[in-house]
């Protein structure tokens, strides 16, 4: 049986979904603008809520890193996470 979710690890929790959530949020949001197609005019409304949009799901991953049975367990699945967006992201010929 699997052993009930405690407040404790919860620096390493949040430690990982403010770090690795914002590298998360950030791949994300390169992959929607990538999606999208926006081009050179970064004022126009796609590129406007791909910019936005980082923050909500930024918020969301640090609201819900708190679900891990530990600090290890965050940092290990948010870092595999944030790898596996930022290597698409540079697969759809993203430069760094």
């Amino acid at each position: 049986m699997s052993e009930p979710l405690t407040s404790k690890n919860w620096f390493g929790k949040a430690s990982a979904g403010l770090i690795l959530g914002f590298a998360l949020a950030l791949g994300i949001s390169g992959i929607l603008y990538r999606s999208i197609d926006v081009g050179d005019d970064i004022f126009s409304l796609p590129a406007q809520f791909t910019m936005w949009a980082m923050g909500p799901i930024w918020a969301g991953i640090l609201s819900f890193c708190f679900l891990f049975r530990s600090g290890v367990r965050a940092w290990l699945w948010l870092g595999g996470a944030t790898l596996a967006v930022w290597l698409a992201l540079f697969a759809m010929g993203v430069s760094a």
